[in-house]
């Protein structure tokens, strides 16, 4: 189990480009201490500074990442984090703020990647020239800033609501050139379980985590060492186990109740099962209500006659769906031990839309390959596939309910794509707008060095 699986959250769905940009940029500003380039106020909007060195950062992280910049970057950067500000001084007179805590949170998270994948604390500083206070200083003024202008763009865009009727005008708008091509996409409903785990199994996965914890208590063995050793949460196993600074939300409840407890690090928790498995636990810090704790996972193997009879349960089951005397959505309710689709009959709901349908490519791929050429109404054979919520194997049966090939967006079937369309169109518009408007009313001075460019919004101090 990765420590993200274990970790609540979606934070890691942006995460790689995120923490390249913020990598390059940590970077960027390491090498520019060293150029000791002679610093200089540039613009000046409202009562903000922009220096030539946060210009320069952001041109070499733009370089690092080999991100193209549409024109001169000594235009073009200025004024994006000229509009960065405007966006930034109306938050202020909102009372716009971000959540302490989750820019804590996100931080420590972003900050525990960056030492898993350089190796240790010592080596990221070193990589970064930067000591973890300062990189971790300058990551918090980052992502403060990032989710009040998020905050700010979302309260100027949230009455943004287009009708039935907009939606229709906008799509016969369209040149066909511009339709978008919309992939294949399916619904599918899934019945699974997970095969029954001998008890002797689990008591040996217990044991051997009782076995850990007296030796880390005779001082015989080190916990951390022992995660790196044996822990099946690859992640966290990279860091000896240590999970970073999170909050009681962030950790599923059963290994939330007994962390928080935790007082003393010189101890070692009971041994602790969750849907991951079973798990001990060392308290390493407190901050307020945010705990920094390493743990050890061991997860109890099934066996292959157990996953056989799982799998002979399941095609009965099937037989009984294909001949009709059960419906899928039946057989769902009685048997299905998948939780987040039992209701809803076994339809499966995609992660990254909240809605039912999937690309292929956001399946499972057992999964994508067991409906790749049934047909809509079809029940798939029995099958084994990884869970990936839980990070487990489970049997499963799939019932494809629909499936649309590729094809020219349309309004019949694909009306929430042409909707959203117009609304991004909408909100682009919006916050054009306010940019322009805001110009107006905010003093912005140029240095007259910076001021030759073909801005995107030409009204700057004027």
């Amino acid at each position: 189990m990765k420590m993200n699986k274990l970790i609540i959250g979606n934070w890691q769905l942006a995460i790689g480009n995120w923490l390249l940009a913020i990598g390059c940029w940590l970077l960027a500003t390491g090498c520019l201490a060293q150029d000791n380039i002679i610093d200089e106020v540039i613009w000046i909007v409202g009562e903000e500074a922009i220096l030539r060195s946060e210009v320069e950062d952001e041109r070499l992280r733009a370089q690092y990442e080999g991100q193209s910049i549409a024109g001169d970057p000594y235009c073009v950067i200025p004024e994006q984090l000229a509009i960065q500000k405007l966006f930034l001084h109306q938050a202020e007179l909102d009372s716009i703020e971000a959540n302490e805590s989750s820019v804590s949170s996100q931080v420590d998270m972003r900050m525990n990647y960056y030492i898993s994948q350089i190796g240790s604390k010592e080596k990221m500083e070193e990589y970064f020239r930067k000591t973890s206070t300062e990189i971790r200083e300058e990551m918090m003024e980052s992502v403060r800033n990032q989710m009040i202008i998020q905050q700010m763009q979302s309260k100027l865009t949230e009455n943004i609501q287009p009708t039935p009727a907009e939606v229709r005008r906008y799509f016969n708008s369209l040149s066909a050139d511009s339709l978008p091509t919309v992939p294949a996409q399916v619904e599918v409903q899934i019945l699974s379980f997970e095969p029954p785990v001998p008890v002797e199994e689990t008591e040996r996965i217990k044991n051997q985590l009782r076995e850990f914890t007296e030796r880390v208590t005779n001082g015989s063995a080190d916990f951390s060492m022992l995660a790196r050793l044996y822990s099946e949460d690859t992640e966290s196993a990279k860091r000896g186990g240590e999970l970073g600074f999170v909050g009681k939300g962030q950790l599923v409840s059963e290994f939330a109740d007994v962390a928080f407890n935790l007082t003393d690090p010189k101890r070692v928790s009971r041994v602790v099962e969750t849907e991951y498995g079973y798990h001990i636990i060392q308290l390493i810090e407190r901050k307020g209500e945010r705990i920094n704790c390493r743990h050890i996972l061991l997860k109890p193997r099934v066996s292959y006659t157990d996953k056989q009879n799982a799998i002979v349960r399941l095609d009965s089951i099937r037989s009984l769906i294909v001949a009709d005397t059960l419906t899928f959505e039946n057989a769902v309710a009685r048997y299905s031990e998948d939780k987040s689709t039992v209701m809803s009959g076994g339809l499966m709901t995609n992660p990254n839309t909240g809605a039912s349908k999937f690309e292929y490519q956001e399946l499972p791929p057992e999964l994508a390959r067991q409906i790749y050429s049934m047909k809509e109404g079809d029940v798939s054979a029995p099958f084994t596939m990884m869970d990936r919520a839980k990070n487990k194997e489970v049997c499963a049966i799939v019932r494809l309910k629909t499936k649309r090939d590729a094809h020219k967006a349309n309004l019949t079937d694909d009306f929430q794509t042409i909707r959203n369309m117009l609304v991004q169109e909408q909100k682009t518009q919006t916050i054009d707008q306010w940019i322009r408007n805001k110009q107006k009313d905010i003093y912005v001075h140029i240095d007259p060095a910076w001021r030759g460019c073909d801005f995107q919004y030409p009204n700057w101090g004027k």
